[in-house]
């Protein structure tokens, strides 16, 4: 399984993922799951994955592909495009298209092939845009009302995302706020695990301000984890009904 979870806010954007991915309780392993592509001051392209891995990875060397050779046209380069909801669909297209190829090699297996990405990102001139992408290639947009996307094992990050992000939120906030998203999530569903690949694009940056891996024995991430299991423990005794 996995937990990814993006904010698109007034000062940037913050994306945070997980590693693990889980093909049964004795098949286990660290896969990354943030996909970053840039060309500083031009252009800062995000993509957090959650699915069946190989829908995933097939897609993003497609991309790839694209990318290191725009002079075909099998796959459009996402970082010759012209708007972020052109590299949405970029991104719709090609993960329709490998997810559908899959699927019918293993039909007969029975095997999962859905998968889904989140896709932000800002270029030079333009807005900073946040998309869902379905398993079927049509997607969704973070937008002021609901300023935050989730892929994967969400259930359990989204309350505390629903209490306190809104755009304004800062980018330490929203940092604080995506840790304690997954540090439930962490809690409640061991097919989520560490390490943690964060990422910080400021608005108008184009380009990544900060890339972090967190990982299992960060003494930050303890620390903060252990002060918000007291928080609730102290709150839950306050409360009076």
């Amino acid at each position: 399984m996995t937990y990814c979870v993006g904010l698109l806010l007034k000062a940037g954007m913050v994306l945070l993922s997980d590693t693990r991915t889980n093909a049964g309780l004795d098949n286990i392993a660290t896969y990354r799951k943030m996909f970053t592509f840039e060309e500083p001051g031009e252009r800062c392209i995000v993509i957090l994955t959650a699915g069946s891995l190989s829908v995933t990875q097939t897609t993003l060397a497609q991309l790839r592909e694209g990318i290191e050779h725009p002079e075909t046209e099998e796959t459009p380069s996402i970082m010759q495009a012209h708007t972020m909801l052109d590299v949405a669909e970029i991104v719709g297209n090609t993960l329709a298209s490998v997810r559908q190829d899959i699927d019918a090699k293993m039909q007969a297996s029975k095997v999962s092939t859905a998968a889904s990405m989140i896709v932000a990102g800002q270029r030079r001139g333009g807005a900073m845009r946040m998309f869902l992408v379905y398993p079927e290639g049509n997607f969704i947009e973070a937008t002021e009302d609901t300023p935050y996307l989730q892929i994967g094992e969400h259930k359990y990050g989204k309350p505390i995302l629903d209490r306190v992000v809104t755009p304004e939120t800062s980018l330490d906030d929203a940092r604080k706020a995506v840790l304690l998203s997954m540090d439930s999530t962490l809690r409640s569903n061991l097919s989520v695990g560490m390490p943690l690949d964060f990422a910080v694009v400021e608005k108008d940056a184009c380009r990544l301000s900060r890339v972090e891996r967190i990982e299992a024995d960060n003494e930050s991430f303890r620390a903060m984890s252990q002060a918000w299991s007291n928080a609730l423990r102290d709150g839950f005794q306050k409360i009076e009904i």
